[in-house]
């Protein structure tokens, strides 16, 4: 990790480097970056960007990151707001307003928002003349710890979550921890969930570190956020370093998400948060994982007290019955001629790489689960 301060500003940068040979980058993170142009431009390697954001974010920082742009051609984008929207008709959208201003294969993106529009921009990036550049700027608490970093883009399919994508790297990734200061409490919590995830599934002193600072977090308190997301980051630029497309340690950065996707795709996307669906799938892989003999019962209860500290939902709604629930997990990306294959914990801190598990274990922790929604 080194430190980086622009010369035209007082405030320091920490940066993390995602190491991927020719498709390494930078992740910035400190406190009015979007102040500092330079750090844009310096990834903008030609005379032609169009920012994409969402009609949310574009009130409070679009016309800053617009004026900060020095190239010629410059332009922007803003979509309607919300999960519903990661739809391949909102990625055509990007790509009409890129071929209306002409702009050629050296152009770049930049995604200005959360999880969705870093999704959506990413794989405009990657599709779009056969991939152009792009950056990331992740204005949620959630992007900025995980859906910005690592290459991951996509939209969503009416029978699954992220069914349409492809790895595709940033240039850059700008994590301005200012921007949460407008955040709403609930999408503050959802990026939490995230934030828990990196300590149950790799780091357990992080994880202890959390639940005896998870008060701070939820206060906002900047050194707090800053420890966290910097240390999230770490987390998952040494996973993705390792396993670039998922070949095998990475699918640990999936724990919950089989449960969670299910909830998404059940009950329509957009009414959970992402980051509130798969808290759920948390609790319910940590169950399991008790269930399986795999996680002690002790540390099963850990990891649900401090995701319910966190004010976020621990059980899934009731209109999703354990039948409902297999049939949707069923449409995952880890599994394999049929067999579900999940992400488990074996300790706090231990995630175990995709294993099958047994259908009427799986039934009792949904059939419990459903119980308690």
């Amino acid at each position: 990790m080194t430190d980086y301060q622009d010369r035209a500003s007082a405030h320091p940068v920490n940066t993390l480097s995602i190491d991927l040979g020719e498709r390494s980058y930078p992740i910035y993170i400190g406190t009015g970056l979007l102040e500092q142009a330079s750090l844009i431009n310096r990834h903008v390697p030609a005379r032609q960007a169009m920012v994409v954001t969402n009609e949310v974010v574009a009130p409070l920082y679009l016309n800053k990151v617009m004026d900060g742009l020095d190239v010629p051609a410059k332009a922007s984008l803003v979509l309607p707001d919300g999960e519903a929207h990661k739809t391949l008709a909102t990625v055509e959208r990007i790509f009409d307003a890129l071929l209306e201003q002409r702009f050629s294969r050296t152009a770049t993106l930049i995604a200005l928002g959360g999880g969705v529009i870093g999704d959506i921009v990413g794989f405009a990036a990657a599709c779009y003349q056969r991939g152009i550049p792009f950056i990331q700027i992740p204005t949620t608490l959630l992007a900025q710890v995980d859906s910005s970093v690592g290459g991951k883009t996509g939209v969503n399919h009416p029978l699954g979550k992220n069914m349409i994508g492809a790895f595709y790297q940033p240039q850059c990734v700008i994590a301005d921890t200012s921007v949460l200061e407008t955040l709403p409490d609930r999408e503050l919590r959802a990026g939490i969930a995230e934030i828990v995830k990196y300590g149950l599934i790799r780091d357990e002193p992080f994880f202890r570190w959390l639940e005896a600072h998870i008060d701070r977090l939820l206060a906002r308190d900047p050194e707090a956020l800053a420890y966290a997301i910097e240390r999230s980051c770490a987390n998952k630029a040494d996973v993705v370093a390792a396993d670039e497309r998922e070949s095998g340690l990475r699918a640990i950065l999936n724990f919950g998400h089989t449960f969670g996707h299910a909830i998404e795709t059940g009950i329509g996307y957009g009414r959970y948060l992402h980051g509130e669906a798969v808290a759920i799938g948390m609790c319910q892989a940590a169950d399991l994982s008790c269930r399986m003999g795999w996680l002690a019962p002790a540390d099963g209860k850990r990891a649900i007290a401090l995701l319910e500290r966190a004010g976020l939902p621990v059980t899934p709604p009731k209109t999703l019955d354990s039948d409902r629930f297999l049939e949707l997990m069923a449409v995952d990306k880890k599994n394999i001629d049929g067999s579900l294959r999940l992400i488990l914990l074996e300790g706090i801190g231990k995630a175990a790489l995709p294993r099958s598990v047994s259908t009427p274990t799986l039934r009792a922790t949904l059939d419990e689960y459903g119980r308690a929604g």
